[in-house]
């Protein structure tokens, strides 16, 4: 049947290695933390900014120990693996003193990873230096949706990809701290979508991106809204557009909320959602030449988007520690898609189309 067979999540092959949670904020108590408790990851410390606020996120997952400061949990050797979910400016300073300590063996970063191009190329290469795995939490790439398209445009039931889209209006969890950078939307959201377009398609050729101050929101920032044109070397043309604040935000507005998405190519088309903010599973149909004989198929799925993918970014680290091969979601890899963003806020800047070509990946020294 061609809607069987598919494997929405990852199966969990390690689970050994001990994890110290840098962060007690919502990503943090909600999707990191859930995600691994169902898989049996072993969590043994967590630390904030506030110590209280991890006190009660220690209590709420049954965590033993609760350290003062990020750094001494760093420190501490009973963590093999440091989960960082922290503020952008303040990250490059945690992930150089873990690949300090001798008894940590990966670290899991945030994205973005850096707020510049310039400091993740660095952190890629101090990783390297140090002998350390460093991995970036590029979650949508285990949303079961966009595994499942991924295995369907594998299978080649789509033909050869001509379009595909990414269309979101919906409301992320802002964190306070975001409102003192000037870089907004691309580097905090977009990054998402940017990223999975890669997962799908490869590394683009070039970026257009536009965008517009939104008057919806209450802090400066230089892009609100955007909307990027890729072009991949297979041809493929992809839009990602993201549209944060989405509608009226006053009370009693009955907002429709959402992130869809759609892939054609020459056999076949896929659609879907992603199941967020909505807090469902996200969904998928499809409909083949080759495959589905022209009917629409949904393959279905339990799971979701949050908190279920974190397994999948925690258990690829795990296994590239027992194993010694590179993680799914490697440092170098993520410093393709900082690139990828860093050639969009160049198109903004200059108002055309920017190759990525135009923009250096290689180590700074």
């Amino acid at each position: 049947m061609a809607g069987k067979g598919f494997e929405p999540d990852v199966k969990v092959r390690t689970r050994e290695f001990r994890i110290g949670c840098v962060g007690a904020g919502m990503i943090m108590a909600e999707c990191h933390l859930a995600a691994y408790k169902e898989a049996g990851f072993p969590v043994v410390a967590i630390a904030s900014r506030t110590k209280a606020s991890a006190e009660k996120v220690a209590r709420r997952w049954e965590i033993p120990t609760v350290h003062d400061t990020p750094e001494q949990l760093i420190e501490d050797e009973n963590v093999e693996i440091i989960d960082l979910a922290f503020p952008p400016d303040q990250q490059p300073a945690l992930i150089r003193h873990a690949l300090k300590q001798k008894h940590i063996k990966a670290i899991l970063a945030q994205k973005p990873l850096a707020l510049s191009l310039k400091d993740a190329i660095e952190l890629r290469d101090e990783a390297a230096r140090a002998g350390k795995i460093l991995s970036v939490n590029q979650n949508m790439r285990y949303d079961q949706s966009m595994r499942v398209l991924k295995q369907i445009m594998d299978s080649g039931a789509l033909g050869d990809i001509v379009f595909a889209q990414i269309d979101m209006h919906a409301i992320p969890h802002w964190q306070t701290f975001l409102e003192d950078y000037d870089r907004l939307t691309l580097a905090n959201m977009s990054v998402h979508h940017l990223d999975v377009l890669r997962f799908l398609f490869g590394d683009p050729q070039e970026i257009t991106t536009l965008t517009r101050k939104d008057p919806r929101t209450k802090f400066d920032h230089s892009d609100g809204i955007t909307v990027s044109t890729l072009r991949f070397p297979s041809g493929v043309l992809a839009v990602s557009l993201e549209d944060v604040w989405s509608g009226p935000r006053q009370e009693g507005y009955k907002d429709d909320q959402h992130i869809n998405w759609r892939v054609d190519g020459t056999k076949g088309v896929a659609k879907g959602t992603i199941g967020w903010p909505t807090g469902s599973a996200s969904t998928l149909t499809y409909a083949s030449t080759a495959t589905t004989g022209g009917d629409w198929v949904t393959p279905s799925w339990d799971t979701m988007w949050f908190p279920h993918a974190f397994i999948g970014v925690m258990e690829q680290l795990q296994h590239a520690v027992k194993t010694g091969e590179p993680p799914a979601l490697s440092v170098a890899d993520n410093v393709k898609t900082m690139a990828l963003i860093e050639a969009g806020y160049r198109s903004i800047d200059e108002g055309r189309t920017v190759k990525l070509s135009e923009i250096s990946t290689n180590s700074i020294n």
